[in-house]
C-alpha cells in the first residue's frame, strides 16, 4: 500500500460527502487494491413497502462506490465512472450491507474494477464491473 494512504483517508472523503454519508458508509478495510465498507440500512432505501425491497439504485450506488474506491491507493482520490454494469442476484431487504471492491486492471487512462454487495447473512445481493478514468486529464 502507498505510504500515508489508509482507510481513514477514504472515511474522511465519505464524511465530507452528504450523499456518501447518507448511504451510511463506513470503511472496514483498504489495502492490496481492495476496499470493504459497510452501509447502514435506512427506511428511505425501500422501493416496495409491501416487500421491504431495497431500491436497485441504492445497490448500484454501493457497487459504484466500492469499485471506484478500490483505486484509492493508486489515485488518492475518487475518480470518474466511465461505465458501470450491475447484476442483481437476490432481493435486498431491511438490513445493513457490505460492499467489497477490487481492481481488475490498473491502467494509465482507465482502469477496470469489480465489486460485490453482501447482505447481513453474507449472501450475494448484487455485483458489478466498471471502467474508471485514471488519467490526469
Amino acid at each position: 500500500m502507498s505510504e500515508g494512504v489508509g482507510p481513514e483517508d477514504v472515511q474522511a472523503i465519505i464524511d465530507r460527502s452528504p450523499y456518501l454519508t447518507w448511504l451510511g458508509l463506513n470503511v472496514l478495510s483498504l489495502g492490496g487494491e481492495r476496499i470493504s465498507a459497510s452501509a447502514t440500512w435506512r427506511p428511505e432505501w425501500v422501493a416496495n413497502p409491501d416487500r421491504g425491497q431495497t431500491q436497485g439504485g441504492i445497490l448500484a450506488a454501493l457497487i459504484d462506490f466500492a469499485a471506484n474506491f478500490a483505486l484509492f491507493e493508486h489515485m488518492r482520490r475518487p475518480v470518474l465512472t466511465i461505465d458501470l454494469r450491475i447484476d442483481y442476484h437476490r432481493m435486498a431487504t431491511k438490513g445493513n450491507l457490505v460492499a467489497n471492491g477490487h481492481v481488475v486492471k490498473l491502467g494509465r487512462t482507465f482502469s477496470v474494477c469489480e465489486a460485490e454487495l453482501l447482505d447481513e447473512a453474507g449472501k450475494l445481493v448484487a455485483s458489478g464491473r466498471g471502467s474508471f478514468l485514471t488519467s490526469d486529464a
